[in-house]
This record gives C-alpha cells, sequence and structure tokens, in this order.
C-alpha cells in the first residue's frame, strides 16, 4: 500500500465596492452596445505551498513545532505587483509588495466544514484590505505569511490573473484555501 500526501491550494481575491458589493469591470464595447455588465471583479486562482511552506507543514506535525504557525495572531497576507512566474516554489515574499501587510480576519483560519465533513481538510485563511489601505494598478502577485516581520516564513505564494486594480475606495479581499489530501 502506497500513500502519497498532496497539499494544493485555491486563491480567491474580490474587489469590493463601498458597499459591500463585487465590483464590475468596465464592459467593453459590444457589451455596452447590447447594454451587458461588466465581468464580476472576483478571480480565483491555483497557488503553490512554498518550499518554506512544505517545511512549516513538516514542523507542525512535531510534538513540539519550532515555527510560528499562520494563525489569527499572526497570520499575514501580503499583495504585489512584481508577479514573475520565475522560482515560485522558493519565494520569500512577494516580488514588489504593494501596500501594507493584512492581518487575517477575525475567525481566520477555519475549517472549510466540520470536523468528520467533506472539506474538514480545508483550511481557509482571509484578509482584507478595507478601503484606503491601497491604491495600486497591477496587482498580480499575493504570499500568505506567518508574521509580518523579516524572518517571518511565506506558507502558500500566488499569481492573481487578470491583473486587480484597486482605487482608494475599493475594498481588496484575499481568501486563501489549503488542502491537505492523502492518496
Amino acid at each position: 500500500m502506497k500513500d502519497r500526501i498532496r497539499v494544493k491550494g485555491m486563491v480567491t481575491v474580490r474587489v469590493l465596492d463601498q458597499d459591500g458589493n463585487i465590483k464590475r469591470r468596465t464592459p467593453g464595447l459590444f457589451s455596452r452596445l447590447l447594454r451587458l455588465q461588466g465581468q464580476p471583479m472576483e478571480y480565483r486562482r491555483h497557488n503553490i505551498v512554498t518550499r518554506q511552506g512544505d517545511a512549516m507543514i513538516a514542523d507542525a506535525l512535531l510534538p513540539t513545532p519550532g515555527k510560528v504557525k499562520v494563525s489569527s495572531a499572526a497570520g499575514f497576507i501580503q499583495v504585489g505587483t512584481g508577479w514573475t512566474g520565475n522560482s515560485t516554489k522558493t519565494n520569500t515574499r512577494c516580488n514588489t509588495p504593494t501596500g501594507a501587510m493584512k492581518a487575517l480576519d477575525a475567525g481566520y483560519p477555519a475549517l472549510k466544514a466540520a470536523w468528520g465533513a467533506t472539506g474538514d481538510t480545508t483550511l481557509i485563511y482571509r484578509a482584507s484590505f478595507a478601503a484606503g489601505a491601497l491604491n495600486a494598478n497591477g496587482i498580480n502577485e499575493a504570499c500568505l505569511l506567518n508574521g509580518n516581520a523579516a524572518a517571518s516564513f511565506n506558507l502558500a505564494y500566488a499569481q492573481i490573473t487578470p491583473v486587480v486594480n484597486v482605487t482608494t475606495s475599493d475594498t481588496l479581499q484575499v481568501q486563501w484555501e489549503i488542502t491537505i489530501l492523502g492518496q
């Protein structure tokens, strides 16, 4: 019998307006002629658990872990504009950070489902960059960290595509799902 453990992730990025609704992109000419709305500014993308993330998961399984977990007290999400596609497994931060790191929202991390139900092997991490926290064009990368200090470790890294533009009146919400599967 052979068992393989896989860790996979998904990142969802949403741009919300001042009323908390998902903003829409400006529709193209053809869509405007047909009076269609632009696409919602909500994007789902696979991510990579980094080399540091692999080591953090192994450390968490020790009787006395030595590294700080990505927790409600020590979890942060950073966004940036420098996606290169090079060495994503070894990234320790965003290539070109923009704005300040954001602490995880209250109640996160959390299991996607109750223990014993489908989804109980998925952890959800979420941070919301409130209106005024960011004013950036071309946000195309994000990372999930176990702190906001230089010595913090990067659990996961993701490309955001298409790029996201955020004004001072927008809220950017980044939600990470990390699933651990034994196969």
